[in-house]
């Protein structure tokens, strides 16, 4: 535990505003982070905290709140044998930096946040729907979507 609050506050010392929120929370590290220094903060985490895996990035609906979004990444380090979970918040209509040229297996989750939740990632090369069909009006993991869709099917 101490580990993983002695890293928080390494991170939180080096990236200065970028960093809103460092807590431990249940044997785990999520550290709160600007959107618009999400491409700093993952470049010092992948070069000076040896966090070279991501794991998965993956949207969070708060339907209620102003930012409405959170993009969540999951780190991992193998030589510290550490993961931590960086979260930023992103408000509906705006997007995000991609995170692709430091992390380049970031492309189809970025897509896959995309087409579920309709965040959008700036500067990414391929941002197009990646599970729903082309014609497909939505976004289905929102809290607002209807459970039946938006288009009535009928099947013979």
């Amino acid at each position: 535990m101490s580990d993983l609050t002695g890293l928080g506050e390494s991170i939180k010392s080096a990236l200065g505003g970028a960093v809103t929120g460092v807590a431990v929370a249940r044997g785990e590290l999520p550290i709160d982070v600007a959107a618009a220094d999400i491409l700093k903060v993952m470049l010092h985490l992948n070069d000076d905290g040896d966090f070279k895996i991501l794991v998965d990035v993956c949207g969070v609906d708060w339907p209620q709140r102003q930012k409405r979004f959170d993009m969540v990444y999951h780190l991992l380090s193998l030589t510290r044998n550490l993961r931590i979970r960086v979260k930023a918040q992103v408000g509906e209509g705006e997007s995000i930096a991609t995170v692709i040229g430091v992390y380049p297996a970031a492309g189809w989750f970025e897509r896959e946040t995309f087409d579920m939740y309709g965040v959008a990632f700036s500067d990414h090369p391929d941002m197009r729907r990646i599970l729903t069909d082309y014609g497909f009006s939505g976004y289905p993991l929102r809290k607002d979507f209807p459970l039946t869709g938006y288009v009535e099917l009928r099947y013979d």
